[in-house]
Order: C-alpha cells, then structure tokens, then sequence
C-alpha cells in the first residue's frame, strides 16, 4: 500500500505530506482545491510523462516521493532483483521524482538512480489509477485480449509460453526465407561481401587462442633482460660462486651422522634430502633455460605484425579470435545457402509449415481456454453490474480471426494470421437495452454507464493485477442515486483487496471512506497553497452535508450526512 506521500513545489502546492492508510480513503474538496494534482504527482511516480509546468512557478524543482510497504510476495521483488535494487526485509518501497525548472527528470527507487522506463517498471506493479480518461481507454478493444488474458492468467501461463516459443520460431523462419528470396541483384552483392570476408578470414589462418598465446609470448620478449637477468642470478646462487646447493649437501651430511641418535633428527634429514634433490633438479632446469634462451628481435617484430593483423580484423569481424572463427563458420553456411538458394528455399518452407501447425495447434489451446474464461468473465461481470442497476444489461466477449494469405500458416484448411497474442481477436460487447443487439462498449455505453461497467470490469481484475493501490480520480461523474450509493458500496468493496484512493463529488461515496481527506485551497502572501487534513467522524459529517447542498449547511442536510454515514457503516458490516 501506499504508505505515505510527500510533495514540494509541485504545481500550486507548496509543501504537503498525506499519511495513507488501508482500506477506502476519499479525497473531497471544492472544483481547483488540487486533488486531480496530487493525483498527478502520484502518476509521475509511476512513470507517466513530466512537464515543465509541474514546477511552482519561482522554484527551481518540484520533488514527489511515495513510500510503499508491500508484503514478501509482491511481484516488485522480482522487478527489484531484475534492475538491482534491494528491498529490505520489512518490504519498504521508496520511488523519487524530481523535475527541475528546465524540464529535466531525476528518478529513483530506494535511492538508486533509475531511468523513467524503470521507474515506469515499478509504479505499474505498485500504483493502478483510473480516471475519466482511463475510463476510456479501458473500452478501448485493443486492451480486451489483454484483460482476459489477465483473468484467465494462470490457466494460460504455460500455454501462453509455448506459443510465445512457437510463434518466435515461425517468425525466425520466415525473416530467413525473405531474406533468402530477395531480388538477384542484392543477393549477388551479398554473396560477394560475403566472400570476401571468408576469403580475408581464410587467409589470415586463425588459430584458437591465438592473440592470448602471442600477448604472452611478447611480454617476455619486451622483458627479455629481466627474465635473463633472474634466471641466471637464481643459477649462480646455487652453482656458482656462493655456492648454495654445496651448503645444503653440507647440511644433509652433518645431520645425516646424527640420524642413527635421534628419530626426531633422522626425520628431518629424510626432509632435507627430498628437498636437496628437488631444488637441485630446480637448479638444472635453469641452466638448460639460460641456454636455451636467445633474444629474437625478429620473431618480436613478426608477433607486433601479427597482432595488429588482429585486432584489425577484431574490429570487423569479432573480439575474440574464437568469434570471428565462428563468424567465419557462420558466413561460410551463409554462401552456400545462397549458392544452393532453391533447395535451402524448400527447406526453409516445410520448415515454416511444421513450425506454423505447432504454433496454430498452441493457438487453438489458447483459444479454447480463453473461451471457458469468457463465460466465466462474462457470468462474474453480469452479477457486477447488478449491483450497480444495470441488471437489464448483457455483455458478451466476441471472438473473431483475420484471414492471413499463402504465406501463413493454417486452421481447417484456411490461411490465418497469427500474431504475438495467438489467433484471437476479441471484443468486449454490451447493450444496456433489453431487444438491442450486442455492440461494442465504446458505441454503445453512455458516460454513467461507461462509469459503472468500468467499475464492475475493475472490481474483478483488482484481484488478479496484484496492484497494492488502487486510484479512481472521479471516475464516478454522471451518476446519482441509488447507482451512486451502489459505486460507493462497490469502490468500498475493491479496497478489501487493497488499498483504494479515490477523489469523488458524490456524498454517497464519501460516506463509505474508512479514511476521509479534505483538499482546501489557501491564499496567503498572494501565493495559492494546498492544504491536505484528515478529517474526524464530526468534521465527515460535515464535509458530506456541503457535498449533499452545495456551499451552505443546513440541519436536514447535516442529518441526511449522518444517515449516510450510518448505512455506509452497516453496509461495511456485512
């Protein structure tokens, strides 16, 4: 959940932190007071695009920070260990935003710098708002296969990766056979570039490990005199004038006449002995090195030669010698396939063919478990929307498919065209008129109907998106009522699942808040400030009866608040 909120210099509010807590938090206050703006700051912590007119006018930055506390089995870990970031045991989340005066935008997650997509990354697994406009865009049918998909998540999982891996298999054939059969004329100059570079990789003769190998081997030439230098400093302190071998000879004969007296003495000169002869085949090897050593100036020449030879060809064709001998490979199958282009063709297509029946067999799986799903969805949405009157309405989700040509695979002996999602498409369908035809929502549903079937829409994704908060920015405009007690009751009922924030004009849904937060706008110095204060159980009563009339109180609008808060109370007891 959304645990606290911090924000400084951000449109007309000057400094404010708001303490959340769980459950339903209203959010009220007269038209321009600046709820939609901390509803704002709250989408730039979740990645949405800044602006330079977000700064208070005559501050150099505007800064927003949240502080999340989410439990162990959030799906934010699994982001946090994607892009580094720790999350302490007790599951705080800390997303900072901050957008200077010049329109630049600094985020963070628990203090590491991030780019905005990351940020973007974390918000959508913390934060799900809806406003007027996403009110919309949820009716968009581009989202429908998105959310069904979301509903029936886990029974698709394993179906869905399989046809992910099929349909990626497809594609890779079939950018390989394009590129295979363009025209004569690029495919000529390509067999010519490849050649030439086969024919210069060729030449150069590379063998495994080579550039290592001749690095070494040039570090002892560079450093011939050193290494000379020791070895034979190291010889002559054992055979020459010093003498050190006939020393340790010495010794092993002293304690060799003690031996017979002491076992402890007799082992040490067992030691000694081991020891003598191994550094005096130590000694041996040194000679024969220091003869064998012989300064080359130009093998040293030939090996500077041979590795600028390359690291050239490291700048064309790879970093190591291992890569470009792989890519040599690579090329070398390349010519002949072009060389061969017609029996690589019909290769290519049979394998396109078996590849495009396992991806429409998966697609046909995904199809028929969407379908099940769809029943499901649309049985769940009709109980929604009876709570919320619209008990006459039906809703449906379409199936339908696109005719693909000779190139795409087949179902029932038809070309198909498949795509990332499999081969369905789909559309969520509605009337709210008994004897009207199914239609699209968008076409069909008004401005207070759009308001309820996206509430009923999102009183069932809630449980499956695994959001912490939930924000709805008075998605309940155009209604009244009992249909605005019922989104009341609704709204009240997501936030059992998690935590809910929502701004709303509507009494009926105030009185359901478990928390209730005034937004006033303030006047001091000639600067506009916001102001943000939790209200008490007196001071709710009070705050819904200016909501039941407007700007003045009376004593039956102060009793139809308390009557309000009253069935918001025993509803919740349920």
């Amino acid at each position: 959940m959304l645990t606290e909120l911090s924000i400084k210099d951000f449109a007309i509010i000057d400094k404010v932190t708001i303490t959340f807590k769980e459950g339903l938090t209203v959010l009220t206050g007269e038209t321009g007071a600046g709820k939609s703006i901390i509803i704002d700051a709250i989408q730039l912590l979740s990645g949405s695009r800044g602006s330079v007119e977000f700064v208070r006018h005559g501050t150099k930055k505007a800064d927003i920070e949240g502080l999340f506390t989410v439990e162990n089995s959030h799906p934010v870990f699994s982001k946090a260990e994607e892009f580094g970031i720790d999350i302490s045991e007790d599951g705080m989340v800390v997303l900072q935003r901050t957008i200077t005066n010049q329109g630049k935008s600094i985020c963070r997650v628990n203090g590491k710098l991030v780019t905005l997509a990351i940020l973007k990354e974390f918000g959508r697994s913390l934060i799900d708002i809806h406003s007027q406009h996403e009110t919309q865009s949820l009716m968009d049918p581009e989202r429908h296969i998105e959310l069904l998909d979301l509903y029936a998540h886990r029974k698709l999982k394993d179906t869905k990766d399989e046809y992910t891996k099929q349909y990626e298999q497809l594609l890779t054939l079939k950018k390989r056979y394009n590129e295979l059969n363009e025209n004569e004329q690029e495919m000529a100059q390509r067999l010519d570039l490849l050649e030439f570079q086969l024919r210069e990789l060729q030449e150069a003769e590379l063998m495994p490990n080579e550039d290592e190998e001749l690095s070494e081997e040039r570090k002892k030439l560079m450093n011939f005199e050193k290494v000379y230098q020791g070895i034979h400093d190291a010889y002559n302190s054992l055979y020459g004038e010093q003498r050190g071998l006939d020393w340790l000879s010495h010794a092993m004969s002293s304690l060799e006449s003690a031996a017979g007296y002491d076992e402890q003495t007799s082992k040490l000169s067992e030691e000694l002995n081991n020891h003598y002869y191994m550094v005096e085949e130590i000694s041996f090897q040194l000679s024969s090195q220091l003869t064998e050593m012989e300064f080359d100036p130009e093998r040293l020449n030939f090996i500077e030669s041979r590795l600028d030879e390359l690291n050239r060809l490291k700048k064309k064709y790879g970093q190591t010698v291992e890569r470009m001998m792989e890519y040599a490979s690579e090329i070398e199958e390349e010519i002949d396939e072009i060389k061969n282009k017609d029996s690589h063709l019909n290769r290519l297509e049979t394998q396109m063919k078996d590849a495009g029946a396992d991806a429409v067999l998966e697609a046909k799986h995904l199809h028929e478990i969407r379908a099940k799903a769809a029943v499901q969805l649309s049985e769940s949405i009709h109980e929604e929307l009876k709570d919320l009157y619209l008990e006459k309405a039906a809703f449906d989700v379409g199936f339908s498919y696109k005719e693909g040509n000779s190139s795409d695979p087949e179902l029932d002996g038809q070309p198909i065209r498949l795509n990332k999602r499999g081969m369905d498409f789909i559309t969520f369908l509605i009337t709210t008129n008994p004897g009207e035809p199914l239609k699209e929502i968008h076409k069909t549903a008004s401005g207070g109907e759009l308001s309820r079937i996206m509430l009923a829409l999102k009183r069932i994704f809630s449980k499956h998106q695994g959001v912490t908060s939930v924000i709805f920015d008075e998605v309940d405009t155009g209604v009244s009522g009992r249909v605005a007690q019922a989104i009341g009751e609704k709204i009240h009922g997501i936030s059992e699942g998690s935590q809910v924030l929502c701004i709303s004009h509507l009494p009926q849904v105030a009185a359901m808040a478990d928390t209730h937060i005034r937004i006033e706008k303030e006047v001091k110095n000639d600067r506009t400030s916001t102001l943000v204060y939790e209200l008490s159980e007196e001071d709710k009563a009070d705050e819904i009866s200016r909501m039941i009339s407007g700007a003045e109180m009376t004593a039956t609008t102060i009793e139809h608040a308390r009557e309000l808060l009253t069935l918001a109370e025993k509803h919740k007891q349920k």
